[in-house]
């Protein structure tokens, strides 16, 4: 017989299952590093700083981030909801192409949208010169409103994450059996009183999910209210760190932004987690409401505008602002800004994938609560500001790096330098700890399918757990591992915080370009990285596309 048709003997089973507990462990303690040092660092460092932040801005930090999450949750909750209901339950002309539109905004980072409508509604924008031209006022004749205001700030995040509640809610409405809205209809129930009184039930704990996605993420938001000027643990944790060079007060922050992240995290996973209801037995698709001709126009409109101010105007104005540029794409400068926007998120999609595929594989094939612990801390990093994970590696990162450059000195007079912080694999680890829960969503999507039939008959040819993982799980979930990698890819060219604070030197990507050119109030110079960003990020939102196009009823 085949030796690969044995069953390797037990040291050769527990080797492998125990180099695979290994890395999933370091995995796991990588993970959980940042919060454990945020905490320490917190607790250990100097207060007179966040004392004077105490006495002067504190307030300001929690008022306006509490103010972000209540407005952006309520907005994303009315957009995404509404939107999935009408073009769920009921039909308008063009409802199959706004169906898959919705999801577009997706694609693009709230700071964009941020610098677009600043071009468009400041003071010398088109919107106010046209106001003057028109009615001949002065700069003091009129009051408009501000767009570099926590109210703008919190219509630029509503706008590119309320499709997180419209996915989920949809979803949770296709679902839906007709037999419970029908008997809401037969009791006299309106259509408008049966989605209230049936269907939005049902849905809520697929809404309620999707609206905690998007206060997760408006708490992580650095680049939009940075450059609007609204001041928010984000932008305190950032300036505690470069204006003041202060390390511990910037970790006393952080520690308070990651402690609301958790607590947002919990209520998010424990909904989940009551996520039942009795849905009826009979599964019928429901028929689409007939809507008279001026209910399909509001339709229309309801669900168009979120197209026309998430994607088509954004996309406009920053195209109008980057032929008015001086920023050559092909230049030697934006090829590199490319190049290391493209080698940070290529590293940190190999590397977060691979990792994912260690801590699901291995829940899955040795089940028990060290494995399941290990999951659920490689989940927590969406969970966390991107600038709190920087703070929670450079802090003990930093210190090493000094007590080995230190020792160094002292025994053999040589310096070491800094030989992790300021490193481009620190920062991948970052990325890492920030989108590995994408990653594992999308393992867990595929791996769902596949039978655990399939495991035993791996087994029983002779394959350990490396072996399964290498030569069963991962070819069959090459689909989705592709999309994890694709859907990390994205994200790291979007992301702000983590990579302003622990690039290396002179090591500038897309993101932090944008970033700069526009806090120079250079916009239209901003305008052209930002639509690189736009269109990478699109990469993703097609997939989505095509599987909500692959959906519809």
């Amino acid at each position: 017989m085949n030796d690969s048709a044995h069953i390797p003997d037990k040291p050769t089973w527990f080797m492998a299952d125990k180099a695979i507990a290994v890395m999933v462990f370091i995995i796991a303690g990588f993970c959980i590093l940042p919060h454990v040092a945020v905490l320490l660092a917190s607790l250990t460092g100097d207060t007179d700083t966040l004392k004077h932040l105490s006495e002067t801005v504190l307030d300001d930090y929690s008022i306006n981030t509490l103010a972000l999450v209540a407005i952006v949750g309520t907005a994303t909750f009315m957009i995404g909801t509404g939107a999935a209901w009408l073009v769920t339950m009921t039909d308008f002309p063009g409802r199959r192409w706004i169906e898959i539109a919705l999801v577009i905004p997706l694609a693009f980072p709230a700071y964009v949208l941020a610098y677009a409508y600043t071009d468009i509604l400041d003071h010398p924008g088109i919107v106010q010169t046209a106001l003057r031209d028109l009615t001949g006022w002065g700069p003091r004749d009129y009051w408009f409103p501000e767009i570099r205001s926590l109210g703008g700030a919190a219509a630029m995040l509503s706008l590119v994450l309320y499709p997180y509640v419209y996915l989920l809610a949809r979803a949770a409405f296709i679902g839906q059996s007709a037999t419970t809205f029908l008997a809401a209809r037969s009791l006299g129930k309106s259509p408008a009183g049966a989605f209230l009184s049936v269907s939005l039930p049902l849905a809520r704990p697929a809404i309620a999910a999707g609206v905690l996605l998007t206060m997760m993420e408006t708490i992580a938001d650095f680049g939009t209210v940075s450059y609007f000027g609204v001041q928010t643990f984000a932008t305190g944790i950032y300036t505690s760190w470069f204006s003041m060079a202060d390390r511990g007060a910037a970790a006393q922050l952080s520690l308070g932004l990651l402690a609301f992240a958790l607590l947002l995290a919990m209520l998010e996973r424990a909904n989940r987690g009551r996520a039942q209801f009795a849905n009826g037995k009979r599964q019928e698709v429901i028929a689409r409401l007939r809507l008279s001709r001026s209910a399909e126009i509001g339709a229309m409109v309801l669900c168009g505008l979120p197209v026309l101010f998430g994607v088509i105007i954004p996309v406009v104005a920053l195209s109008v602002m980057a032929t008015g540029s001086e920023q050559n794409l092909f230049s030697s400068r934006y090829v590199r800004f490319i190049t290391n926007s493209l080698t940070l998120a290529s590293l940190a999609a190999v590397v977060t994938v691979t990792a994912a595929i260690l801590l699901g594989s291995f829940a899955r094939l040795r089940k028990s609560r060290a494995s399941s612990g290990a999951l659920y801390v490689g989940r927590i990093g969406y969970a966390v500001p991107g600038g709190v994970i920087a703070v929670g590696l450079m802090v003990p990162f930093a210190a090493f790096d000094n007590a080995l450059d230190a020792w160094m000195r002292a025994t053999f007079d040589v310096s070491t330098g800094l030989l992790f912080t300021g490193s481009i694999w620190l920062l991948i680890g970052a990325y890492m700890i920030r989108f590995l829960a994408a990653a594992l969503g999308a393992y867990e999507g595929g791996i769902a399918s596949v039978s655990r039939n399939i495991d035993a008959a791996s087994r029983v040819l002779g394959q350990n757990s490396f072996g399964t993982m290498r030569r069963v799980h991962v070819p069959i979930l090459t689909p989705s591992l592709l999309t994890a990698a694709l859907i990390v890819f994205v994200d790291v060219m979007k992301e702000l915080p983590a990579t302003l604070i622990m690039r290396p030197f002179n090591f500038d990507t897309l993101a932090v370009q944008a970033h700069r050119l526009a806090s120079d109030e250079r916009l239209s110079g901003a305008a052209v990285p930002s639509l690189v960003i736009v269109a990478l990020g699109l990469l993703p939102v097609i997939l989505l596309c095509r599987r909500v196009a692959r959906h519809q009823a």
